[in-house]
């Protein structure tokens, strides 16, 4: 009778975790059967991808599906601080945004939707050399939605980030649709996004823009694995040569092959370094740097970039 009720109770948790992997499956397919829905209007466009759904959450599911899917980075517009393409109907006629133009769309075909949907300007990190270095400008946008009537319901929705990522001199636009940014959990975003109105920052997080660009940098990567706390909590580490630096990540027990660590920047980067890990509800290892210098550290899982940090090694 023991082991009839372990099997079932296991059988109840394998298919809620299969559930919750695929909750948005049918919109994004749905969605993705529309296609580009290239010469229509703004108006038509948010009609047709909502029309056929009930429920606010899956119309705002399928608003930022497309958009993510259908719409490229800026580089130019964003390095040259070019906010003049950034209206609705001109990102959906150009395909492609600045931050705060995806941020801009995602509102207007919520107001479409008649979903309350609010464009925050905050900041972001993208690479581990922007820790510590905070913009003199704020360099990010990204939405808050609202279900409901408490502040339980509102959530966070980051279109842009979804869509992909540029390389450092914002000359190339690598797309890789990102499900997770989509009502994202709110520790891990808070960790990821500072906004500049504290108002829109959903729950506990850093207090002011200076502690924040003390964190680590977080990659898609950590979103797909449900990473909380980080350990180092701080993305600047100095240390002595040949000590040993003990990372640690909760996360939400993903199956993983490999972890490995990238040292270095791109002109004196080094083979990645596999790790000895143990994954019992935290991924867990430790690595002794013996080069003195300053670099980037990046966490790598699976082939998939989850945190960076910057390290300064003295002898």
């Amino acid at each position: 009778m023991k082991k009839i009720f372990l099997f079932s109770f296991l059988f109840f948790v394998i298919s809620l975790s299969l559930s919750a992997q695929g909750t948005y499956k049918n919109v994004d397919d749905a969605v993705q059967k529309l296609g580009p829905l290239s010469g229509f209007n703004l108006a038509v466009i948010a009609d047709t991808l909502t029309r056929n759904f009930e429920s606010k959450e899956d119309k705002a599911r399928a608003i930022y599906y497309w958009i993510a899917n259908n719409i490229a980075l800026d580089g130019k517009a964003i390095k040259m601080n070019d906010t003049r393409n950034n209206l609705p109907e001109k990102v959906v006629q150009l395909r492609k945004a600045t931050p705060l133009g995806f941020s801009l769309l995602v509102q207007e075909m919520c107001s479409w939707a008649k979903i309350r949907c609010l464009s925050v300007d905050g900041y972001i990190k993208n690479f581990p050399e922007d820790i510590n270095n905070q913009p003199d400008e704020l360099n990010h946008s990204w939405n808050v939605v609202q279900l409901g009537q408490s502040p339980d319901t509102w959530y966070y929705i980051d279109a842009s980030k979804a869509s992909g990522f540029l390389d450092k001199k914002m000359a190339v636009f690598t797309k890789h649709f990102t499900s997770e940014y989509f009502f994202a959990d709110r520790k891990l975003f808070n960790l990821d996004h500072y906004p500049d109105n504290s108002a829109w920052q959903l729950g506990a997080g850093p207090k002011s823009v200076k502690e924040f660009y003390g964190l680590p940098v977080i990659s898609n990567a950590a979103y797909e694995y449900g990473v909380q706390k980080l350990t180092p909590a701080n993305g600047y580490i100095k240390i002595k040569a040949n000590t040993p630096v003990n990372f640690s990540f909760p996360y939400n027990g993903k199956t993983i092959a490999s972890i490995n660590l990238i040292i270095g920047d791109a002109r004196k980067q080094a083979k990645p370094e596999p790790m000895n890990f143990t994954s019992d509800g935290a991924i867990a290892f430790s690595y002794k740097f013996k080069v003195a210098d300053t670099y980037p550290v990046r966490v790598v899982v699976d082939g998939k970039e989850l945190v960076s940090y910057y390290l300064e090694i003295s002898e």
